[in-house]
């Protein structure tokens, strides 16, 4: 949507199917920060009032913005928001050459090789299909696997209570929202036609009754059992892992996908919500050499704007669904046919001709991001994560108020595939204050208090460097809900590392490459200390300043203690 909250996308002549030129060019022309909030679904509109979306971003740089949010959404970046508008210009040139619609496939198709590029996969092993959003990617998922299976399915999600709010509806083929990113009006929660048709669901919580993590046994019987039950009762199964989740968790174990590999080999299609991010590049490539689905986004970890979604379909599965030609009528909804492979050319003939500017460049912002992060060198990018990390923990360790939640332990044979990121980048914590742990509701007012600016009085009492840092948006993860304890479970907010925290810290100077990453720390310092100073003022006129100012020299003195690259 504009910031008129007017749904911009492209359409199709209805005789021809091809694209309306004059239309495609008009909305080029509009102004960027438009196009990139256009083509997605309600989420994406703006406010007018305050300039941002629902997470809390604006649809152009932000740079002043203390952002620790990519688990949830990030705003644009200045070096992304200019590659966008300068892709968006080399559009325009190729189209008075070639046409719209030609000019529009070619730089979909070399998104494409560059996204195969950056996450060191092949042509020849990986066919990907785009979509506005990871949810919105969880109903093309649905799709396939119906096409690969039989259309009596059972989706199980793996995690469900640390997922997209979305999944419930897109695990039984249903809607989502109440509008699609094409624009079309739907109801939330009612099937997709085409694609609900004898689909049954069955949601995994990692959180037991009394909101604490299950152990990763009892997690992998619940899976092995779900998908023996639906078998049981004659419906092949669609398997949601989750890698990584809100929290950073991944379930279940390799073991229990060995286990299921090997008592239901063609019963079972296994789809990785892989929607932050967080993994390594020799493990995403694992989970596509053993044929599972995996689904990817440019806008968490690597802080691409909300949103843009892709699946990855592995070669083995790409053949078959080359032969396919019956498409859901409800997904041409959401979906068209420049996101489906060119090798599928029966299944991308079904979809309408449309070009969804918004989605491309979103996803021309992320791999600008992408490109940025693997272009760093491997050691900085661990170390600056490492350090960041380390950290984080001790800066939230050191409030009165703010209780880290332990981290999941992962077998240490699995790191070498996790690169980097084998070490935690979401660090999540829950506020006990006056003798409780705060709700999801508390959690949320705190949320929106942090993007907004701290009273006025705050600034005038302390002014200079206080009054700078009292000014400034935070934003942090959006909380989560840790089980359903009552009717106001507890729930934790998150901080988070992202490939652009180490993008924008590399230097080839070892020194201001560690000052930067201690820049970064000083921020996460002053988020901390905002947190405080809403808790000591929650319910009283913020008539003085001295209880921030305060928290705010505690988070200086434990900011800039040696840290250091080891």
């Amino acid at each position: 949507m504009s910031d008129g909250g007017v749904r911009l996308h492209a359409t199709k002549e209805p005789a021809s199917g091809r694209l309306r030129s004059s239309s495609v060019m008009a909305e080029m022309f509009l102004p960027l920060q438009h196009l990139l909030g256009c083509g997605g679904d309600p989420r994406l509109s703006v406010d007018p009032a305050s300039g941002m979306n629902q997470y809390g971003c604006r649809p152009f740089p932000s740079p002043a913005t203390l952002s620790f949010a990519s688990s949830t959404a990030t705003s644009i970046s200045e070096r992304a928001y200019d590659r966008a508008g300068s892709t968006r210009d080399s559009l325009m040139r190729s189209a008075i050459s070639v046409g719209i619609e030609e000019a529009f496939e070619a730089r979909i198709e070399a998104m494409r090789g560059e996204l195969r590029g950056c996450l060191g996969l092949s042509p020849t092993t990986v066919d990907i299909v785009f979509s506005p959003s990871g949810t919105d990617s969880q109903l093309q998922a649905l799709f396939l696997a119906r096409a690969l299976l039989g259309p009596a399915l059972t989706t199980v999600v793996v995690a469900a209570d640390q997922t997209g709010s979305g999944t419930a509806d897109t695990a039984r083929g249903c809607h989502f929202s109440v509008a699609t990113a094409t624009g079309s009006r739907v109801r939330k929660g009612e099937p997709v036609a085409g694609l609900a048709h004898s689909v049954t669901s069955v949601a995994l919580p990692l959180f037991d009754a009394n909101g604490d993590f299950r152990p990763q046994a009892e997690t992998d019987s619940m899976v092995l059992g779900a998908v023996e039950r639906a078998v049981a009762q004659g419906t092949n199964v669609l398997l949601q892992i989750m890698d990584s989740s809100k929290l950073g968790w991944r379930a279940p174990s390799e073991q229990c996908l060995d286990e299921i590999s090997l008592l239901w080999p063609d019963q079972v299609q296994i789809v990785v919500d892989a929607c932050q991010m967080r993994l390594g590049r020799p493990r995403l490539r694992k989970y596509l050499d053993r044929g599972y689905l995996v689904i990817v986004t440019g806008s968490k970890f690597f802080t691409g704007p909300a949103f843009s979604g892709a699946v990855l379909v592995p070669a083995r599965l790409s053949k078959a669904l080359a032969a396919i030609s019956d498409v859901a009528p409800g997904l041409c909804e959401y979906s068209s046919r420049s996101d489906w492979p060119k090798t599928w050319p029966a299944l991308r003939s079904r979809f309408p001709v449309r070009a969804n500017l918004g989605q491309w460049l979103r996803w021309e912002a992320a791999l600008e991001e992408i490109r940025a992060y693997y272009s760093v060198p491997d050691e900085f990018r661990r170390l600056a994560l490492a350090t960041f990390g380390k950290g984080a923990e001790r800066i939230i360790a050191s409030s009165r108020s703010l209780h880290l939640l332990p981290p999941q332990h992962k077998p240490q044979d699995g790191s070498v595939d996790d690169e980097e990121l084998a070490q935690p980048t979401i660090f999540p914590f829950v506020i006990r204050h006056d003798g409780r742990v705060f709700s999801l509701e508390d959690c949320r007012k705190i949320h929106h208090a942090l993007s907004g600016n701290a009273p006025d009085a705050v600034a005038a009492n302390e002014g200079g460097c206080e009054q700078e840092n009292a000014a400034k948006v935070c934003l942090v993860g959006q909380p989560v809900a840790l089980g359903e304890c009552g009717r106001h479970p507890a729930a934790a907010l998150r901080i988070c590392a992202s490939a652009r925290l180490v993008s924008e810290a590399w230097s080839t100077d070892e020194g201001t490459g560690q000052a930067n990453v201690r820049r970064e720390l000083d921020r996460v310092g002053a988020v901390v200390s905002r947190i405080e100073w809403l808790l000591a003022n929650m319910g009283e006129q913020p008539a003085a300043g001295a209880s921030w100012a305060r928290d705010r020299r505690l988070g200086d003195e434990l900011r800039h203690r040696p840290l250091g690259f080891r």
